[in-house]
């Protein structure tokens, strides 16, 4: 752990899951920081317990710039009364990743945004991104697409998403007419995949957008390609520690 501050956290602050929580405010900030967020909305949250039923998440309608570590809600999925609760969750957050935790053991973390070429991507009639560069060849074969969205992600819709992700081989849900939906095993992979797929599809738009004939990879090439990101050595953790130290550089608060 990079953080001198969160040896030291908060009097008084939830301290649960503390390590977990240092991580999960750091993807908020820098989440924000990238403009991959919308305003008060969109949601993240990591399971906490062995059956993933058990979840940090953040509080309802707090922007990402200011989510800190001791903010985040500690939810369960089974339990019916946490909608009535002082402290509950956003409804469609509740309904999104509670269903997701509830019905997916395998999504340890789970990340939604709208963020804009992700959503650009999901507002095609074909959503399917073709492998076109080493950034797209990450997610060949590894992405499912939604294209029953019916409307805000309530209980229904987030069960109904949950059954896309049945596979464990899809991490990244492309949900049409909406945003974008990644999973995976910690904050520091999620994370990861959360930006390169924003990456991937800003280059595919922009490729489109230039009106020229697309170089495919093949899907030899592509699965090779995804094969070799999936087991690269530490990037992953690499890339969410330098950017917790960069926070830490600046004075950032987020780890109280």
């Amino acid at each position: 752990m990079n953080s001198v501050t969160a040896l030291n956290p908060t009097p008084g602050a939830n301290m649960q899951h503390w390590p977990q929580r240092i991580e999960m405010a750091a993807a908020f900030r820098w989440t924000e920081r990238l403009n991959f967020h919308e305003a008060v909305a969109n949601h993240f949250s990591l399971a906490v317990n062995e059956d993933g039923s058990q979840f940090l998440m953040n509080p309802n309608q707090m922007h990402f710039r200011r989510i800190k570590a001791s903010d985040l809600l500690l939810l369960d999925a089974n339990d019916p009364a946490t909608m009535d609760q002082p402290d509950a969750p956003d409804p469609t957050a509740w309904g999104l990743h509670g269903s997701v935790h509830r019905l997916c053991p395998h999504a340890r973390c789970l990340m939604h945004v709208h963020s804009i070429h992700a959503t650009v991507l999901a507002s095609l009639a074909d959503s399917n991104m073709p492998p076109i560069d080493q950034n797209t060849a990450t997610f060949f074969n590894r992405y499912a697409i939604d294209n029953d969205f019916g409307g805000l992600a309530f209980e229904d819709e987030g069960a109904r998403c949950a059954t896309l992700l049945a596979d464990p081989k899809v991490k990244t849900l492309i949900m049409g007419n909406h945003g974008v939906l990644v999973i995976g095993d910690t904050v520091a992979e999620t994370f990861n995949r959360l930006y390169y797929f924003e990456r991937a599809a800003e280059t595919y738009i922009r490729a489109l957008q230039t009106g020229q004939p697309l170089r495919v990879l093949s899907d030899e090439i592509a699965e090779k390609t995804a094969h070799e990101i999936e087991t690269y050595p530490g990037q992953a953790e690499r890339h969410l520690s330098e950017l917790m130290a960069i926070l830490d550089e600046e004075g950032s608060n987020y780890a109280s």
